[in-house]
């Protein structure tokens, strides 16, 4: 599959009052670190605890991920190496 540069256009919102019913459900608990990462990344809406979602992104990058790189400027990066679309930045 080969993604974008604007990674930010495959990240849907699913609106604040289905967000919030997502986060109190405690979905996660029972999904993959993968699964986890692939569903906050791809919604625009934090639908778990910030903690969760940044070590199930670790997890499943297999590295560790600074916090600043969650950041909108950064956050295409994430997404580009999460789908295999491009490496590490240390590789980079």
């Amino acid at each position: 599959m080969r993604l974008t540069t604007d990674m930010k256009e495959l990240m849907q919102s699913i609106g604040k009052e289905q967000a919030i019913k997502l986060y109190n459900s405690g979905w996660w608990k029972t999904k993959s670190h993968r699964e986890v990462a692939k569903f906050q990344l791809l919604t625009r809406e934090l639908i778990v605890p910030f903690e969760v979602f940044h070590e199930a992104v670790e997890k499943s990058l297999g590295r560790p991920i600074w916090t600043h790189e969650f950041a909108s400027s950064n956050i295409d990066n994430i997404l580009m190496e999460f789908f295999g679309e491009a490496d590490p930045p240390s590789e980079r």
